[in-house]
């Protein structure tokens, strides 16, 4: 495996490009422009691969040639304004997560809302995205304080107000850090 190469997650539904190896540890652009790493022994190689059966009925001036013709790959450039853009996105408003409230009083759909934003928050911590915004609106209050006393239950985060010309002030943007007590 070497950077370039396109590899495939092998107990997930993840494809990406080889950006960088170190040691063990595999960085993999996905085909959604994510960057997220990886063990070796977690990802494939899809296409491109020789087999030594393959090699050895290739001539070798062949293989050379192969080499020498393929330019290197052009790396998409991505504007200030795209890097900036949160990876994801959660809309913690009760009629975004349930179809009827009818039944339910504010603390069940308190309830809902929490739940999702736990659930979401271990999906990004797992999947290693860095950045999300949860958007809860302004209303009293009460939700915006609630995450704030999950997101204070983990190390490995900071949160701030999300963008306020994108959100206004009814949204928490969550910077998750890597590779935190792994070192």
């Amino acid at each position: 495996m070497e950077i370039g190469d396109k590899v495939s997650v092998l107990d997930d539904d993840i494809s990406g490009v080889v950006k960088a190896i170190k040691g063990a540890e595999v960085t993999v652009i996905t085909t959604d422009d994510f960057e997220l790493n990886f063990q070796k022994n977690e990802l494939i190689v899809v296409d491109g691969s020789i087999t030594k059966n393959d090699l050895a009925q290739m001539d070798i001036s062949t293989v050379i040639s192969e080499k020498e013709s393929k330019k290197p790959r052009k790396t998409k450039r991505i504007k200030p304004k795209e890097r900036s853009l949160p990876p994801m996105e959660v809309d913690l408003h009760i009629n975004q997560l349930v179809k009827n409230t009818r039944g339910l009083d504010n603390y069940e759909m308190l309830t809902v809302q929490l739940d999702t934003a736990k659930r979401q928050l271990e999906f990004a911590i797992a999947k290693r995205i860095q950045k999300i915004v949860f958007i809860h609106g302004v209303g009293a209050g009460v939700l915006r304080a609630e995450l704030e006393y999950l997101f204070n239950r983990y190390e490995n985060l900071k949160f701030y107000d999300a963008d306020y010309q994108k959100y206004g002030r009814g949204a928490t943007e969550v910077y998750i850090y890597q590779n935190v007590g792994n070192g």
